[in-house]
């Protein structure tokens, strides 16, 4: 049985400011295609290790995370973690996105 996934962001502000991108806008167009990848693997990123998840995730509960590129040599990065409700449901967190990829490295330590 393949278990539900839902996509939520981490918070109210992230949400709005993706939903305040244009339609037309490539960030836009990508991260809704991310998300469809997620819906239907919710593994599709690759996984962070765990020593490496910044502490402002940690700080908010964050145990896991992994990062989906957004473009092809731009350096854009999304990120998102993974958590459960109940058995059969799986929550993706959009957590961040980053179009610069200085932002990305100085996030997590590189």
């Amino acid at each position: 049985m393949k278990k539900e996934v839902s996509i939520v962001f981490i918070d109210d502000k992230l949400e709005q400011e993706f939903l305040n991108l244009s339609e037309e806008d490539f960030l836009k167009k990508r991260i809704k295609y991310v998300i469809e990848r997620i819906k239907e693997n919710p593994s599709f990123g690759r996984p962070i290790a765990k020593r490496l998840i910044p502490k402002e995730y940690r700080n908010q509960g964050v145990n896991n995370a992994f990062w989906v590129e957004l473009s092809k040599g731009m350096g854009w990065r999304l990120i998102y973690s993974l958590t459960h409700k109940g058995e059969a449901k799986i929550i993706a967190i959009i957590l961040e996105w980053f179009t610069r990829h200085k932002d990305y490295e100085r996030r997590f330590g590189y």
